[in-house]
């Protein structure tokens, strides 16, 4: 069993960055493929970035190039960095956790880039 809770995020202005945090704990945060998704109003969840056990990463095509996922596992904690923010990236973001069949959600933090 993992738990996951994310913070860091909030409103922020186009061109502008936020570092968002995945805090895990419960079971071998390590060996889990974490991920980040996204989910706007009216619109399917969507893929943002992970990174694997073995510090394997892949992004969105939306994303590549403006953020950028890592992990620590001595603190249970992964991260997102978000730089060059724009409107589009409003969204709820959520932390995942997978690993075989086993599959953990957070209950997400809100993102908002507006002027």
């Amino acid at each position: 069993q993992v738990q996951l809770v994310e913070s860091g995020g909030g409103l922020v202005q186009p061109g502008g960055s936020l570092r968002l945090s995945c805090a895990a704990s419960g079971s071998i945060f390590s060996m889990y493929t974490v991920g980040w998704y996204r989910q706007a109003p009216g619109k399917r969840r969507e893929l943002v970035a992970t990174v694997t056990s073995g510090g394997g990463r892949n992004y969105g095509d939306s994303v590549k190039g403006r953020f950028t996922i890592s992990r620590d596992n001595a603190k249970n904690t992964a991260y997102l960095q978000m730089n060059s923010l724009k409107p589009e990236d409003t969204a709820v973001y959520y932390c995942n956790a997978q690993r075989g069949v086993y599959n953990y959600w957070g209950p997400g933090t809100q993102v908002t880039v507006s002027s």
